[in-house]
């Protein structure tokens, strides 16, 4: 495949707006090349604009999955990117635009090289390729999967998240939570006759800043991460809230698993149910990502290793791609429920650290670095 086509591949999936939703039209413009190409890929549209795309390669009873996914994170202020988000913008060597980075560059990345590889008569195993939808919140494209028994065969896993090349062998967990406090409404002249929803809300945050101090450290995960990081309440200056909420996100690890860390959460609203008798407090778990780990010295970590070093240490000014942990999640997080002992490899372009930020970007020789390093993987595998 010519550069010029790569190229338009990408600028066209990042021209199509996947904000928590659409997946749709990229998964029907990925069936739509892969079908160009004499490939058979299919779309599985499961709610309106909702859909995932899996498709099988070659045969074998060892599977090889790779997946990444469609959607992307809200723009936010538009105003302030100097590249429009939907433009696809090249610029040198960057190509600007949300989902540049997180992650359409990794999904056409994959893409393309099982094009390649299925061209050049070069699938001699058993892939299966599943492209998801909504893994920015709530993972509703992996959990189908998973319900539907997809990844219940897969020996290894390849996912095409931004790492700039280094390899990611281990991820936290994410706990997405929200805590409603329930009072009664009154003047603020007269306080006494209301009971305030705010004021165990922040009682917890307080606490929460405290609250998994004692736990052990991960030996490659490190400490739990937490934060409170939306707080709602109250309408009008001069009356006491009758209704507030609270949100935050917790990141487990495999020393302190998500069991662990909701049973924490628990026993803190029911000490602040006895010491605020006047409110009703609820906690609700929204998401629940487990934490994903592979040993770094496993064949298949190394297998994705070799390939980046080769493959990225063409780049000039390149450091030498690593092996190393995030604390942000992935759909194999969802994946790993069928197979916890499943091997997981985190691989893909530039920019993780423009992921999600205004004027997201990757780098053009990074994502056809990580073309041909999906290609040696697959071969090598």
């Amino acid at each position: 495949m010519k550069k010029s086509t790569k190229l338009k591949i990408l600028t066209d999936l990042i021209a199509i707006p996947t904000v928590n939703q659409n997946e749709v039209a990229v998964a029907n413009y990925l069936q739509h090349l892969f079908q160009a190409h004499g490939l058979t890929a299919t779309v599985d549209e499961f709610a309106p604009g909702r859909a995932n795309l899996i498709l099988e390669l070659g045969t074998g009873d060892h599977v090889l999955g790779i997946t990444g996914h469609m959607d992307t994170v809200a723009v936010g202020d538009e105003t302030a990117w100097h590249y429009p988000p939907f433009a696809a913008t090249v610029d040198g060597d960057r190509i600007y635009g949300r989902g540049a980075a997180d992650m359409k560059s990794g999904l056409a990345a994959q893409a393309i090289a099982l094009i390649e590889l299925y061209e050049a008569g070069k699938i001699s195993g058993h892939l299966r390729f599943l492209a998801t939808a909504g893994e920015e919140f709530g993972t509703p494209g992996a959990n189908r999967l998973l319900k539907q028994g997809t990844a219940n065969d897969l020996d290894a896993l390849l996912v095409g998240e931004a790492t700039g090349g280094d390899v990611v062998y281990a991820h936290a967990g994410s706990i997405n939570y929200r805590l409603i406090s329930i009072g009664k409404a009154a003047h603020s002249s007269t306080p006494e006759a209301g009971v305030n929803a705010l004021t165990p809300l922040v009682k917890f945050y307080q606490e929460e800043a405290r609250l998994f101090q004692d736990l052990p450290q991960d030996p490659i995960l490190g400490t739990v991460k937490h934060s409170v990081t939306v707080i709602k309440g109250g309408d009008q200056v001069n009356s006491i809230p009758a209704q507030a909420e609270l949100m935050g996100n917790v990141r487990p690890t495999k020393v302190v698993p998500n069991s662990q860390v909701i049973q924490r959460l628990q026993q803190l609203v029911t000490q602040l149910k006895n010491d605020f008798p006047g409110n009703n407090l609820e906690l609700t778990i929204i998401h629940d990502f487990y934490p994903v780990g592979t040993a770094p010295q496993d064949e298949f970590i190394q297998t994705v290793l070799k390939a980046s070093q080769q493959c990225f240490g063409k780049l000039d000014k390149r450091s030498v791609p690593k092996v190393r942990t995030i604390n942000g999640a992935t759909d194999a997080s969802v994946f790993t429920k069928a197979r916890p002992s499943l091997p997981v490899a985190v691989l893909g372009p530039d920019a993780w650290e423009s992921s999600h930020q205004v004027d997201e970007w990757t780098t053009i020789s990074s994502y056809l670095a990580t073309i041909e390093a999906y290609k040696q993987i697959i071969s090598t595998w």
